[in-house]
């Protein structure tokens, strides 16, 4: 399983995905999809457009990846959870090609999510890639619409060390004419895109080159912002409020305009409607969430360069005395890049995720202190957040963070 032990588990080939599909009657086909790769904010565009979907009646299917506290967070129909029924049944119903061919952990659950929606009766899918995107076990599908989101450096070992290569890597997902719209312009990523569409004859829209979101304003329980699209401006509020947010809106607003063709139901009001009730809908958690009022705590799984830098950027929004970081990180992070981007004059607890990714938390104190970043080890991250908890006044700020699996073992959440 990569998620617990990183590189060994990767497996560079379709071929395992194609078999294990092959055997149960190739459910990919038998429901249309819009697959999503990038870097950062796959999850929550992800997400944005299967609420709205489901909202206009849509049985809509959810693949998304990692889980943070029940595997079956990854498959959802409709908001709701694959059955435990279901999960033992098809691991059983498997077990015989497992043996036969070895498959990894997510080769399996992509099969299964696939499974689950061609049974359920989906008529779409909103299918995240894992990592990358050509030899992502997801890219067996042939889907109606790709989205590409924010560009960044993670996983470099396998993507490439230069922002053109990750890109190529997710311009794997490009189908022939099947068109593909781009959230945000970068210039490093920007004509390997336009390369990619141009040899595969499918059109590309760069959404934040179409799309204007003006006015933001971060209310209690939402992220208020106006959207611009050919002429009309459409008051939103987002139940998902990080500021990167307002990067992720523009993608999934194309999304939904092009798919209009696809999908005659979607109308304006009921998509506004569902874009501020995405959380209930869909039941994404770990998204800048509050945890609590007094003192104010958020976390957030955000784990690379890119995407820390965008919540770093949203603490500073916040009105607090002072700043309480309970941190931990995984083993193979850029740590020469990342810890001096964090806040000198914050109180840090140090902590480790229970996996064997997690970097210790002793080489991630003795590294942070290189950087004049000052805390306390902890060997569990409820520790650390409890020990936070007992020393910040009502109006100091906690966050939480660095780590999907810091975040995932929040008792919390």
């Amino acid at each position: 399983m990569y998620q617990r032990v990183g590189a060994a588990a990767y497996k560079p080939s379709l071929d395992n995905t194609y078999a294990l599909l092959d055997q149960i009657g190739n459910p990919q086909n038998k429901f249309k999809s819009i697959h999503i790769a990038g870097t950062n904010g796959k999850g929550s565009s992800s997400h944005m457009i299967a609420a709205v979907l489901q909202y206009h009646g849509i049985k809509t299917g959810l693949y998304t990846s990692p889980h943070l506290k029940d595997f079956r967070e990854r498959i959802k129909v409709n908001g709701e959870e694959v059955p435990e029924w279901f999960v033992i049944d098809f691991t059983q119903r498997i077990k015989p090609v497992i043996e036969q061919i070895n498959p990894s952990f997510f080769e399996i659950t992509v099969a299964m999510a696939f499974d689950w929606f061609a049974q359920a009766g989906c008529e779409w899918a909103v299918i995240e890639v894992g990592m990358g995107g050509r030899l992502d076990s997801t890219n067996v599908i042939h889907p109606q619409i790709c989205l590409i989101t924010q560009i960044s450096y993670d996983h470099m070992e396998f993507l490439g060390s230069t922002l053109e290569a990750i890109a190529g890597e997710k311009a794997g997902i490009f189908k022939a004419g099947v068109p593909v719209v781009v959230s945000e312009t970068q210039a490093a990523t920007k004509e390997v895109f336009k390369n990619k569409a141009r040899e595969l004859g499918t059109e590309i829209y760069f959404a934040d080159q179409l799309i204007g979101t003006h006015f933001p304003e971060w209310l209690p329980s939402h992220l208020a912002t106006t959207i611009s699209y050919q002429g009309k401006q459409t008051p939103v509020k987002l139940d998902l409020q990080g500021e990167y947010q307002l990067k992720n809106i523009k993608g999934v607003w194309l999304i939904l305009e092009l798919l209009k063709s696809e999908v005659s139901t979607l109308n304006l009001s009921k998509t506004v409607e569902a874009l501020g009730k995405v959380i209930h809908l869909t039941g994404l958690k770990g998204r800048w969430q509050k945890l609590s009022d007094q003192p104010l705590t958020y976390c957030d799984t955000a784990h690379n360069e890119a995407g820390i830098k965008q919540v770093l950027d949203q603490i500073k929004r916040q009105q607090y005395e002072h700043l309480h970081m309970v941190w931990g990180m995984v083993k193979e992070k850029d740590l020469n890049h990342i810890l001096p981007m964090l806040p000198r004059q914050a109180t840090y607890y140090f902590t480790q995720p229970t996996i064997p990714r997690a970097l210790p938390v002793k080489e991630l104190f003795e590294k942070a202190s290189e950087f004049t970043l000052n805390g306390t080890t902890y060997l569990s991250v409820n520790e650390a957040y409890n020990s936070a908890r007992s020393k910040a006044s009502p109006n100091d700020f906690i966050f939480i963070g660095g780590s999907t699996f810091v975040v995932a073992e929040l008792s919390d959440l």
